[in-house]
């Protein structure tokens, strides 16, 4: 008996210890100024400061671990551990100069490092008395949807933890209102002489863009079976004609976007037609209601390309422009996209290599010390954007003259996605091939600023992805012109060669 006293109670006191001093540990690495021994980049800090939860209304300031730790109880202590070392690694082994901190702060990053448990912790009640009618169909929506991964408290608060200059939560019914429209503006569109490239001039407003004569041809559209990061949907490869046409030498841009909303937007309509007698609604456009949240992400406007924008958006932009213009403005066909994008190459980029010469992902491709300065030349991607749309005028154009086909922002077109398409084409050639009658989601092309090497082929394919680009929309109903969730998707405009531009 004695001994058992002898070995239990230097046991317990032992214990005791390391309770005690385990406890007092999580105590010290919990304070902000420990967590700020890491994160050595001042931008945390500082827009933490700003932010509304540095000292909320009540006096209580919310540290570092409240937000982006699980509380006590709910995986606190793991989650501690894992965030501790994966920080104590980037301190010891990363160079703190080389931290994106505007990258990393975006949705899309920012939510794997903030619990959904953290903040209803603390927000226990979503509707509190001074909520507005909008925050409350909001927090319903929230309240009532099914909790993923897609759908999280800092998708519409993402500014809370940390301040984000000109930052939108909520309707944004100022958005294109305050554009300064000069004393001297266009009266008449621009003029088409045959199959010549022209400036179009968007009458009422100062803002012009040049349209790229492409002279008709065939090609090979798809890619062979031995192509590097080929799909199935890229197959089978078929000979396809396309007639002559012009493309916008560059992704519409924000500056001839907010022409059009401008002119054009509606102040909570849904629908071109709603509202509208029978007679007046045969020729009306009417276009966007305004936004929820910034739809530039803060990226900002002017030449950089439009985002955010639907393709329903995007298709009553292109009526809209055939009318002020007199021409006759659309989105692209697949076939048309592929063959102005190869620019009468038949290689897997028009600027010639493959996706391995230029891959930077993975330890093959750190090995192989790729030189990407060709592909910077001529595409903005996930290694030069950086994580955000660019201007134009960082890339060079391809041979017809067109900027940007394979990067910056991907692109709509106006046929509808079938993974089998191709095979409908099988035996060509195919003359001004239109995609399938009808379909769900509609034929995306070209990588954007957040893609890398591999998803930037001539060949590559994609869809719109309707109601995953809409799962944070908290609207009732949601918007038919503005994306929520999708940032990475503008779209260019083909005008067509018609007797409209001078075809004899």
């Amino acid at each position: 008996m004695k001994r058992f006293w002898i070995i239990f109670i230097p046991g317990i006191i032992i214990g005791m210890l390391i309770i005690t001093g385990g406890n007092k540990a999580v105590k010290v690495t919990s304070t902000d100024e420990f967590c700020a021994s890491c994160h050595v980049h001042p931008q945390a800090t500082t827009s933490w400061k700003q932010s509304v939860h540095y000292i909320t209304v009540s006096g209580t300031k919310t540290g570092c671990v409240e937000c982006h730790l699980p509380p006590k109880g709910q995986g606190h202590l793991p989650a501690k551990v894992r965030t501790g070392l994966r920080d104590l690694w980037g301190y010891l082994f990363k160079d703190p100069e080389s931290f994106d901190w505007e990258e990393k702060s975006r949705l899309e990053n920012a939510r794997h490092h903030v619990p959904e448990s953290s903040c209803l912790y603390c927000h226990g009640t979503l509707f509190t008395p001074e909520l507005s009618r909008e925050g409350e169909e909001a927090h319903l929506y929230y309240d009532q949807s099914e909790k993923t991964d897609d759908l999280h408290c800092i998708n519409c608060h993402l500014n809370a933890g940390h301040y984000i200059e000109g930052y939108i939560h909520g309707g944004n019914e100022g958005f294109g209102k305050d554009i300064n429209i000069p004393d001297t503006v266009y009266k008449h569109p621009g003029r088409a002489d045959g199959l010549n490239s022209f400036t179009e001039y968007i009458p009422g407003s100062a803002v012009s863009f040049d349209m790229i004569a492409i002279p008709g041809g065939s090609f090979l559209m798809g890619s062979p079976e031995d192509e590097p990061y080929r799909e199935q949907d890229e197959g089978p490869q078929t000979e396809v004609s396309v007639d002559p046409f012009f493309m916008g030498e560059i992704e519409v841009s924000w500056d001839e976007y907010l022409v059009f909303y401008a002119q054009t937007s509606a102040e909570g309509r849904t629908s071109d037609t709603e509202g509208l007698r029978a007679e007046e609604a045969v020729d009306a456009i009417t276009g966007a209601t305004p936004p929820y949240g910034q739809p530039d992400q803060n990226w900002g406007l002017g030449k950089r390309p439009v985002i955010s924008v639907t393709h329903h958006a995007a298709e009553t932009y292109c009526r809209w422009l055939s009318r002020v213009t007199g021409k006759t403005y659309r989105l692209p066909t697949e076939a048309e996209w592929e063959y102005a994008c190869r620019a009468g190459t038949g290689e897997i980029y028009f600027f010639g290599g493959r996706p391995t010469d230029y891959e930077r992902r993975g330890l093959a491709a750190r090995l192989r010390k790729n030189d990407t300065a060709k592909i910077n030349t001529f595409v903005v991607y996930q290694e030069n954007s950086p994580g955000r749309t660019q201007k134009p005028d960082l890339v060079k154009p391809n041979p017809f003259g067109l900027k940007n086909m394979l990067g910056n922002v991907a692109e709509f077109c106006s046929d509808w996605y079938s993974e089998d398409a191709y095979s409908e084409y099988k035996g060509g050639p195919v003359n001004n091939p239109t995609g399938p009658e009808y379909g769900e989601e509609h034929v995306i092309r070209g990588g954007s600023f957040k893609d890398n090497a591999g998803d930037l082929r001539s060949a590559s394919r994609a869809k719109t992805s309707t109601d995953e680009w809409l799962r944070t929309d908290p609207q009732i109903p949601k918007s038919i012109w503005w994306y929520s969730d999708c940032f990475h998707v503008g779209f260019r405009v083909v005008c067509e060669y018609d007797e409209k531009t001078g075809k004899k």
